[in-house]
């Protein structure tokens, strides 16, 4: 059967330039199936003719754009012919990603993300996480979504990746998306390792177009809970049974320093009985599959008491979604009182600081009992203990100076 093979040129009507000059796009049908894109050439809507997908007139400049667009006509034709010729059929796709040099026999930007990606799936429960993995199919999606909506193309060679590709993408995401600074240089950081797969796999490119990029990270201040909020959280008497057992769920966290995905995995084995008698949660961090053994103090011991046995699947606790959560949380935050961004993470803040460090804990402990695999990244807890002393330290100067000026 012969198959259909259509060109057409046609105006984008609904966005004139300023100058009142309207697109020309042009549209490839191959079997009913359509790819579009812009040429990239502007005409005055008032002398386009429609029926012959072509400019009115005769003068030098309509002379010139028809001449353009038939050449444009004539490329696509060649390029359908030798499909056809070589392969026996021909994509819409296809044609336009040849006409705009994207050669289908070499790897495009997105072909090496997708290879990275199911070679990183496979990583998965041995030396990383199905989070992490999620992370670098969202970092492809968005990747996706900006060379269609800045380039308009469905994909895009490594050579043509450039400093300006990069830095484009990064407000991209700070501007389109609504991303932190540090939440948009992870994504870029991300990009970058596919981009080393790729050169480690044999993709030639001209330059590193991260060799210019400014990383930096913003100082961030990491909310933390006071004991007396968590105490006025613990002892709240709520309405209803699901911000109870929210509330039971997150001051288990803040006792534990378990990220939400850890509590929502633990079961009635994770909690053992060690060596001195006492019970301790013994698991595997499912971010960095590091050991994370802590001991269970009164209060998570009472938690864990009152839902023994009830849940159907073996879990610890009735554990709803992430975001549900943090949903919950921040009602539970405007009924205490409590004008702090209260989130599963900040539970874990809370029990590197407030319970720990701010005890006395030895920072060392306090790593090794929240699985990090750096020290460095628990240092982060140390320095928000020191910026609370200080602060402790200012009211007990204003104290003193209070009494001072009342003894006069």
């Amino acid at each position: 059967m012969k198959a259909t093979f259509r060109t057409l040129f046609y105006l984008r009507k609904n966005r004139p330039n300023s100058n009142g000059l309207v697109s020309i796009m042009a549209r490839i049908t191959v079997n009913g199936q359509i790819t579009q894109f812009n040429t990239k050439l502007e005409v005055n809507p008032d002398i386009w003719d429609t029926k012959l997908g072509k400019v009115k007139g005769r003068n030098a400049d309509a002379t010139n754009l028809n001449r353009l667009l038939d050449n444009l006509r004539t490329k696509m034709d060649k390029i359908y012919n030798k499909l056809m010729d070589t392969k026996g059929y021909a994509l819409p796709e296809t044609i336009k990603n040849i006409l705009f040099g994207i050669d289908p026999e070499r790897k495009t930007l997105l072909q090496y993300f997708t290879l990275h990606n199911e070679q990183y799936k496979l990583k998965v429960g041995k030396t990383t996480s199905q989070i992490t993995y999620s992370r670098y199919e969202l970092t492809k999606e968005r990747v996706e979504e900006f060379i269609k909506k800045e380039y308009k193309l469905s994909d895009i060679l490594l050579p043509e990746i450039d400093f300006l590709f990069v830095e484009k993408f990064y407000l991209s995401l700070r501007n389109d998306h609504d991303c932190s600074n540090n939440t948009a240089m992870k994504f870029i950081q991300r990009f970058r390792s596919v981009f080393t797969f790729s050169i480690n796999l044999g993709a030639e490119v001209k330059i590193n177009p991260f060799a210019n990029f400014k990383f930096h990270n913003e100082k961030v201040h990491r909310q933390v809970l006071t004991q007396e909020e968590i105490d006025t959280i613990y002892r709240k008497e709520f309405l209803t049974e699901r911000l109870s057992q929210i509330r039971d769920v997150f001051i288990f966290m803040c006792y534990t320093g378990l990220s939400y995905i850890d509590v929502a995995r633990l079961t009635e084995d994770s909690v053992k009985t060690a060596f001195d008698g006492h019970q301790w949660i013994m698991i595997q961090r499912q971010k960095t599959s590091v050991p994370s053994n802590i001991r269970l103090l009164d209060i998570p011991l009472e938690i864990i008491e009152r839902y023994k046995g009830q849940q159907t699947k073996g879990q610890l606790f009735p554990v709803c979604s992430n975001q549900k959560m943090n949903e919950y949380l921040k009602e539970i935050a405007i009924i205490c009182g409590i004008n702090k961004p209260m989130t599963c993470h900040i539970a874990r803040h809370t029990f590197g600081t407030t319970v720990t460090l701010a005890n006395g804990v030895p920072i060392e402990t306090v790593s090794k009992m929240l699985g990090h695999t750096d020290i460095k990244t628990t240092q982060i807890y140390a320095k928000i203990v020191d910026q609370k002393l200080s602060s402790d330290m200012d009211s007990l100067a204003e104290t003193y100076r209070s009494r001072k000026y009342a003894n006069k």
